[in-house]
């Protein structure tokens, strides 16, 4: 019987120094999972898979590590949380679907 991880467990860890050394990704986030495992496949020689875990989670190692990035962002206004809803709306837009 596999076990259950709790939100808590399931964790992501980023290895990155300054050094020529790949950058290590171990995750339980599925959403993450499957972009690293799209871009190894489409560009192995950038990203590759190096294990699958339930447990421990799914490990990579990213050769090229321009190709990831942390987007630290300030929190929005009310005033232009309202414009960009009025906008999506405008526009058909529903929510974050395909991002």
């Amino acid at each position: 019987m596999t076990e259950r991880l709790t939100k808590k467990e399931r964790d992501t860890e980023i290895i990155y120094d300054q050094s020529d050394a790949p950058m290590q990704i171990r995750t339980h986030d599925l959403k993450l999972i499957r972009r690293l495992t799209a871009l190894s496949k489409e560009y192995p020689e950038t990203c590759r898979l190096v294990e699958v875990d339930t447990i421990s989670g799914t490990y990579f190692e990213v050769m090229d590590k321009s190709r990831v990035s942390i987007h630290v962002t300030k929190p929005y206004s009310a005033e232009r949380r309202r414009k960009q809803s009025e906008w999506a709306k405008e526009h058909g837009l529903k929510g974050n679907q395909g991002i």
